[in-house]
């Protein structure tokens, strides 16, 4: 498929009172500061935690961009354009152990910690975890911040490993050996096993790990490809919702899996070392 840049005019918009757009190609250096919990409404590409043990968040302006390929893989076709209407904030990194901590101590995540394989816990990020058991952390960060918390959209969770670029990697079109992620055949010395978030180079948008280390649940409902998927960015429903999205690729996989447009699923009662999530925070 040829690479496609949808241009729009920055300062057009802002001379009519709109939000500026970000499309395909365009990919502005993120800020680097963390923002106050206290700020109501965080800048574009600003970072920011609603609390001391709550996910860093970069927040994402709305903007079109082009979800999945009409390349060989299937479930990553058609290629299609997607309007993300409302801006939205998204986890820097993938959820990990100490942020689990902080909800089940407050009671609030099951009775038992989730099994970290003898790994160890910290800053990687949590696994053995079910789609269930991520919405109960969700609920928890929800009803502590005061904020509605959730996962992504598969549409956002892309528009957001994409950042703004069109190749099948945030950082080009070639994954293997290069150690730019965390995965089977990633790098010429792999740990076959998890690493700590923010181990490897984020996206231009700041976000680590969208590129392996672990799957990533997403709220939508599995469908074998795109047709007939939202243009809104919104979740994909389907009546019979036992399998759901997963994106990110992880340790396990090798690097065609960690594909900005790959899609896989898993049955949302499956607990494995493969698989983690993370946060959406909406923006009102």
């Amino acid at each position: 498929m040829k690479k496609t840049f949808l241009i729009f005019s920055v300062i057009t918009m802002a001379l009519l009172g709109m939000a500026p757009v970000y499309a395909m190609g365009q990919a502005p250096e993120p800020a680097q500061q963390v923002q106050s919990t206290t700020q109501p409404t965080p800048e574009p590409f600003s970072f920011f935690k609603d609390c001391k043990t709550c996910p860093e968040l970069v927040a994402l302006p709305a903007g079109q961009f082009i979800m999945g390929s009409d390349e060989r893989h299937k479930v990553e076709n058609p290629a299609h354009i997607v309007n993300i209407k409302t801006p939205f904030a998204i986890g820097r990194y993938e959820v990990t152990f100490d942020e689990w901590v902080a909800c089940f101590d407050a009671g609030a995540c099951g009775e038992e910690m989730p099994d970290d394989h003898g790994w160890g816990m910290g800053k990687r990020p949590v696994m053995n975890v079910t789609w269930w058991d991520s919405q109960s952390y969700l609920r928890w960060l929800t009803k502590t911040t005061g904020h509605k918390y959730r996962m992504p959209s598969e549409a956002e969770w892309e528009y957001a490993a994409r950042a703004g670029t069109t190749t099948a990697y945030s950082w080009g079109d070639d994954a293997s050996g290069l150690a730019l992620g965390n995965c089977r055949d990633c790098g010429e010395k792999i740990s076959h096993q998890t690493e700590p978030v923010g181990s490897f180079k984020p996206n231009p948008w700041g976000l680590y790990d969208v590129h392996g280390n672990v799957w990533e649940w997403i709220g939508d409902c599995w469908f074998p490809n795109n047709e007939g998927a939202p243009v809104d960015g919104s979740v994909r429903i389907a009546k019979d919702c036992r399998e759901r999205v997963m994106r990110s690729g992880s340790w396990y996989y090798f690097s065609k899996n960690l594909r900005s447009a790959w899609r896989f699923k898993n049955d949302a009662r499956v607990r494995s070392y493969g698989i983690g999530f993370r946060v959406v925070r909406e923006i009102p």
